[in-house]
């Protein structure tokens, strides 16, 4: 019997205990041994709750038991998360975490330490909750240099924009309709302003090239400037708006970044909606792939961490290699990156519009005072100056192609 302790025991920890609870037998039979949770930590107490036998208050009681081979750590953020799993993978317990900002932050220290004590770190849900995409990059793909990832990577978000477009209600109002739903935080700013996809994208990075990505080196832009107004223009292009994670590997060099895109119908990203999550994966042999589920939740994401589990649970006494140094991957600028963009002036000059942006294709005009086109592809940079010096501009999207 291998035994397993969960740290924190709220959303996902009670998660986990339901899924290695309810399908122990299902569990037992394909892995050809029993996993049994020993010991909850949390400083509560759950008086007339199944977990209550197994509680403690103490994370000694777990890390000095010889007993316990892993340990699934669902606290959430870095402290006392981060001093926990490095005494427990210094113990030679295999951790599996939900936890994504302690994977961003810390990820190749503690890849070290599993390795030098041959346990294992584990991060499935750390992105994309219970949407298998760590363990294809890590293993499936591994053969592929990876060209690109495209994701939808935070379901709040989806969650808003998608509602937005199907009830042409604005931001502020679908914002509350998300939190009275639970969708989102009482403080949404690590959804809107696109904080969360980009640990996301930057954990991912790290993987698909081997080397550290530091959030906060990636270009971010959240959906908070997003406006009714910019959807109705969408019908035009048969397009929608999401917010996409980023990266790609191109003429040697790196680029990763987070921000609305205009996505058209020919993208199989365009009809992911709602909370849903979805990943699209380019290899230059494969091609794409793509990853869909829930990107959140209870249970989605604790299935993900008892994926990981039972993993650790095959491998007891032997550590699984996963590429990701501690070296900094040199991400480039991306205002070199060409790209086209959809763009609403506070003019209905044409002959000026094209004047100061060059050739572009306008759209029907839905509002008085203004109009709406599409730039031809310059680098970023080139239509950021060029916008500044119109001084006219009321919202500008970015095009995924």
């Amino acid at each position: 019997m291998i035994k397993a302790a969960i740290l924190g025991f709220g959303t996902v920890g009670s998660g986990v205990f339901e899924v290695l609870n309810q399908n122990k037998e299902m569990i037992s039979n394909k892995l050809g041994d029993e996993i049994e949770v020993k010991y909850v930590l949390d400083l509560r107490e759950f008086e007339g709750e199944p977990v209550q036998k197994v509680l403690v208050h103490d994370i000694d009681v777990i890390l000095n038991d010889p007993e316990v081979s892993i340990v699934c750590e669902t606290m959430g953020g870095e402290r006392p998360a981060y001093d926990f799993t490095k005494r427990a993978l210094e113990k030679g317990k295999s951790v599996c975490t939900s936890n994504k900002e302690l994977v961003e932050k810390h990820g190749p220290e503690l890849l070290q330490i599993a390795k030098a004590h041959n346990c294992n770190y584990q991060f499935e849900a750390s992105v994309g909750g219970g949407i298998p995409i760590i363990r294809p990059l890590a293993t499936s793909l591994s053969q592929e240099d990876i060209l690109s990832i495209t994701g939808i990577l935070n379901g709040t978000t989806n969650y808003i924009l998608s509602k937005m477009e199907k009830e042409g209600a604005d931001f502020d109002a679908v914002l509350k309709k998300a939190q009275e739903h639970g969708y989102a935080e009482r403080n949404p700013e690590a959804d809107v302003c696109g904080y969360d996809a980009c640990r996301k994208i930057s954990i991912l990075t790290s993987l698909a090239y081997g080397k550290n990505v530091n959030f906060e080196d990636i270009y971010t832009e959240g959906i908070t400037e997003i406006t009714t107004q910019d959807f109705a223009y969408m019908k035009q292009l048969s397009a929608t708006i999401k917010l996409f994670g980023k990266s790609m590997h191109q003429d040697g060099k790196y680029y990763a970044m987070v921000a609305p895109f205009v996505v058209t119908e020919e993208n199989p990203l365009y009809s992911v909606s709602g909370v849903f999550n979805a990943i699209l994966v380019k290899g230059n042999m494969v091609g794409e792939t793509m990853y869909y589920g829930k990107g959140a939740g209870k249970l989605a994401t604790a299935s993900a961490v008892v994926a990981d589990v039972i993993d650790c649970a095959k491998h007891l006494g032997k550590h699984i290699y996963v590429k990701w140094d501690d070296e900094k991957l040199a991400v480039s600028s991306i205002e070199n990156a060409n790209r086209r963009f959809f763009v609403r002036v506070s003019t209905t000059d044409h002959a000026q519009v094209e004047k100061d942006f060059g050739k572009v294709t306008f759209l029907d005009s839905l509002f008085e005072g203004e109009c709406g086109f599409v730039t031809e592809a310059m680098p970023e940079k080139t239509f950021f100056e060029k916008a500044k010096a119109a001084g006219n501009v009321i919202s500008r999207i970015r095009m995924d192609a």
